[in-house]
């Protein structure tokens, strides 16, 4: 094995190597994010071959850089090489204008070259190009398959980012091998992408049948069950999707930039393939259950879709629309089990979500105050907007009270119930867990998520322990 070479011309890739993340697959997304028409484009484009495809959507994008997410031991390494005057090219497979661009934002690079004309530069043809650029000797930074052909001439190879089966692949006995940034297993972080605490929010479709009082019989309870895992795979799905286009907002946020995706830890080419393969498992599924359910499953998703692509960037409709998502949940559980709910039921929910909803971006509001910002990156709110959303959201979930005390009076409620009045008492209960929780947003105690706020806090917990004790009572 050779000796570390401080002398030998160091060629860097760009996507997954300097960067965690792919800009070709990042500038696609911001590309559909700007105007979905665009992902109707995207095939034709391909038709005409990768180096058209990326040249396409580079001229159409302005991609920021600041917060792009770098694989920080290989960056240092970097550092020291430019220190000590080693010739340094970034050459990458993108198109040569964000390859530029990056080049002249991290000032550590001689040269850099990219895809243009006719040339995917990947695998062979970048090979072929190191060639034409140095006759002798060479290093090579890389992360993927596609630098094996490269690394097999290279007399130094540094691997970065890497999983140990890339490190099997590799058969080299003359060259000195270095390695930075070990990745975390992919199942791992894609299990964190899919975010299964959220799951509890499915537990919405067991309420109809609850409230049925037929909770208790298998065949129903089994059917409930297999419409919360269709609803959380769906809902995973659509998480994938919306993180993936909502990479710069989250890399600009205080906690959400340490999701899968925006830190670069998980490959946005995993989700590419993860996103089909949740939503086409969540539909198999629903299979199980009456045509209803999936009708309503499929309403859901396109929902959830348009929310993640159009309807989260405008003003009030998007949390009009979360709390219509939220109550699709409970009639998607009634569908479920072919029970009917009342009208009560949804209005509750309604009245009861969009208060939360609106909670939610007073939270977000707070919270940006208190780090000296005023304005939500891809949000139509800003701090001026606190005091207006806290009076709809308050009345809203004054409402939601309200109207589960008429539901406590109503004719079909009584015939459910032995003691339908000891049901009254779960209104101030419930008037105190929601008045908490927004004194809590208030205060910018909340972590902008007052749904799982109220799953996990232990006073909220012991309030829906009586709540439950109080329907049991009142049956």
């Amino acid at each position: 094995m050779t000796h570390f070479d401080s002398s030998l011309p160091l060629f860097v890739d760009l996507d997954g190597t300097l960067l965690k993340s792919d800009i070709t697959l990042e500038s696609m997304l911001l590309l559909i994010r700007k105007n979905f028409i665009y992902l109707l484009l995207i095939p034709v484009w391909l038709v005409r071959g990768r180096p058209y495809l990326k040249q396409q959507v580079a001229q159409r994008i302005d991609m920021q850089l600041d917060h792009l997410p770098v694989n920080q031991e290989f960056y240092c390494f970097l550092k020291q090489e430019k220190d000590r005057g080693r010739p340094i090219t970034l050459i990458s497979a993108s198109n040569q204008k964000l390859v530029s661009k990056v080049g002249s934002h991290f000032q550590l690079f001689d040269n850099t070259f990219g895809t243009c004309d006719q040339v995917n530069l990947k695998a062979e043809n970048k090979l072929k190009k190191i060639r034409e650029l140095n006759k002798g000797a060479f290093a090579y930074a890389g992360n993927s398959s596609a630098d094996l052909p490269i690394w097999s001439h290279a007399q130094e190879v540094v691997m970065v980012n890497c999983h140990e089966s890339m490190a099997r692949r590799l058969h080299e006995d003359n060259a000195t091998v270095l390695r930075f940034d070990t990745p975390a297993p992919i199942p791992q972080k894609l299990w964190q992408a899919m975010r299964p605490h959220q799951w509890l929010k499915n537990l919405l479709l067991f309420v109809p049948l609850l409230l049925a009082h037929r909770i208790n019989e298998p065949i129903f309870l089994f059917q409930a069950t297999v419409g919360f895992l269709s609803f959380s795979l769906c809902a995973s799905g659509v998480y994938l999707l919306n993180d993936m286009l909502d990479l710069n907002s989250d890399r600009q946020h205080h906690s959400k930039h340490t999701r899968p995706f925006a830190s670069g830890e998980l490959s946005l080419s995993v989700g590419f393939l993860a996103v089909p393969v949740l939503l086409l498992s969540a539909f198999a599924v629903g299979c199980l259950l009456p045509r209803s359910f999936l009708e309503i499953l499929l309403l859901y998703w396109v929902f959830t879709s348009f929310y993640s692509f159009f309807l989260k960037r405008l003003f009030l409709i998007d949390v009009v629309t979360l709390a219509i998502l939220y109550t699709m949940r409970i009639v998607a559980g009634a569908a479920a089990v072919s029970i009917s709910t009342t009208i009560f039921l949804i209005a509750f929910s309604l009245f009861l979500f969009l208060g939360l909803g609106m909670m939610k971006r007073v939270t977000e509001l707070v919270n940006l105050e208190k780090s000296n910002k005023t304005d939500t990156e891809g949000r139509a709110y800003s701090g001026k907007h606190i005091g207006l959303l806290s009076v709809i959201g308050g009345s809203s979930s004054f409402f939601a009270v309200l109207t589960f005390a008429l539901y406590t009076t109503a004719l079909d409620t009584t015939r459910l119930y032995s003691s339908p009045t000891v049901l009254w008492l779960i209104c101030p209960l419930l008037f105190y867990l929601l008045v908490r929780i927004w004194k809590q947003s208030r205060e910018g105690k909340l972590d902008e998520d007052p749904v799982l706020f109220a799953i996990t806090d232990r006073v909220s917990q012991l309030i829906s322990l009586l709540c439950a004790l109080l329907l049991w009572l009142a049956t």
